[in-house]
């Protein structure tokens, strides 16, 4: 909401920018949205090798808990 309230500011200051805006911001995310999943690829390969070091120390707080 805030976004396109700024965006209304714009508009009225400045319409040519805004339209701009309007017109380059769907080719930016295009654009990013590889590096987007990339990023949430390598997030998830983290995860799955950081459960596996803290996998023995778990199972070991199950033993010892029990």
């Amino acid at each position: 909401m805030l976004t396109f309230l700024v965006w209304c500011l714009l508009f009225v200051l400045c319409w040519p920018i805004a339209i701009m805006a309007l017109i380059l911001y769907p080719m930016v995310w295009l654009i990013l949205l590889p590096v987007k999943l990339l990023g949430g690829a390598v997030a998830g390969i983290f995860a799955f090798f950081l459960f596996f070091i803290f996998l023995p120390f778990y199972l070991l707080k199950k033993i010892v808990h029990a």
